[in-house]
């Protein structure tokens, strides 16, 4: 299993492979379809359209052996049936609200969509007959962050201060209650199902036009010729390029349908720890790599909160999946900003040769 993030493994797995995906029209969900796709899987995405234009999902475009149905993920009925007429192998469940400052505007949405999303998902999947291997992503923002530099693991207590990172801690429990009452891997020769969570620190790349989010707002301050406005410039995250918890996704999953009872746990994905960077770096960073532009300070008074200090600790994904970091920070921001250099009708080879290129590495 030593070289399975490479695109051969990834075809030996895959390839042919019914795989269902919510929220594949989102940033991080088109990343994986790419990858899926170009690993030769037969593809359902289950999403609300697009929310921005240009996006990567609107850059691929149609794509060969990809069914997409726009519909919401609360719609249960709908999901259930959509889910059940697939029969899936696979699903990765990415559909979410996935804003921390968002989630301050309609917190209730925001438990609504991903809490009982998730129930409504796994309650589908619990229906079903044959064989399913289910990976359900949340965040690194599960933990009960006491912003003092501790490397969080996965048997660390889950809080989440804002409705977001709260939202996405109970998301955790509502998949362990599934395992636990319907897809325990005790049974799992009676249910046929195996499930696993994953939390991945903040992730960038190409493709990404949401509001809010940092190297959106890099990008469209530099091409405009404006000054970066930075909220929280000292904030550390645990930054990393899209394709890294991408890799860990599909390697979780082929070792998780071979063995649920070992892999059917939580994993966190993120960078090393010298890859932990102030917000103020990485802008420092993308400018450099632009070759010009200017940051300022846009800090708030008041503000909603937003956690000053969070890292993950890799060390179970890396001990027991041989997963690890491919793309140190500089890489990862240089990565992301080259796909917005690409002229529009550039971009989406330009992302299967970014995918080919990092699997290769």
């Amino acid at each position: 299993m030593e070289n399975l993030v490479t695109l051969s493994r990834l075809q030996e797995y895959y390839k042919g492979k019914k795989v269902f995906i919510t929220g594949h029209t989102g940033f991080k969900g088109a990343w994986l379809m790419a990858c899926l796709h170009i690993a030769g899987a037969r593809i359902k995405g289950y999403a609300l359209p697009p929310e921005y234009e240009h996006g990567l999902f609107d850059v691929l475009g149609p794509l060969d052996g990809v069914n997409s149905c726009l519909a919401d993920i609360r719609d249960k009925d709908r999901l259930r049936d959509e889910l059940l007429g697939f029969q899936p192998d696979f699903v990765f469940h990415l559909a979410a609200q996935p804003l921390v400052r968002r989630s301050y505007e309609i917190p209730a949405d925001t438990f609504d969509i991903n809490v009982t999303g998730t129930a409504n998902l796994l309650e589908a999947v619990s229906r079903l007959e044959q064989a399913c291997t289910v990976v359900v992503i949340t965040t690194d923002k599960v933990y009960e962050n006491k912003e003092t530099g501790t490397l969080y693991k996965e048997g660390d207590i889950l809080g989440g201060y804002d409705p977001y990172s709260a939202s996405k801690a109970c998301t955790e429990l509502v998949v362990s209650s599934f395992r636990n009452s319907f897809f325990n891997p005790d049974r799992v020769m009676a249910h046929k199902k195996a499930i696993a969570s994953v939390r991945a620190g903040n992730v960038i790349g190409g493709g990404d036009w949401s509001r809010d989010r940092i190297i959106p707002d890099i990008v469209r301050a530099l091409q405009t010729r404006q000054s970066i406005e930075v909220r929280n410039p000292l904030s550390v995250r645990p930054w990393q390029h899209v394709l890294e918890p991408i890799a860990g996704y599909l390697q979780l999953g082929a070792l998780l349908q071979q063995d649920p009872g070992r892999y059917g746990k939580a994993y966190n994905f993120g960078p090393l720890p010298e890859d932990h960077l102030q917000v103020s770096r990485l802008v420092e960073t993308a400018i450099a790599v632009w070759g010009e532009g200017s940051w300022a300070d846009g800090s708030l008074p008041g503000a909603p909160h937003e956690a000053g200090l969070l890292k993950l600790d890799i060390s179970l994904a890396k001990e027991e999946l041989l997963w690890r970091p491919r793309l140190n920070a500089q890489q990862a921001i240089q990565w992301s900003l080259e796909w917005y250099r690409q002229t529009p009708d550039q971009r989406a080879a330009f992302t299967s040769a970014q995918i080919k290129s990092y699997f290769s590495l």
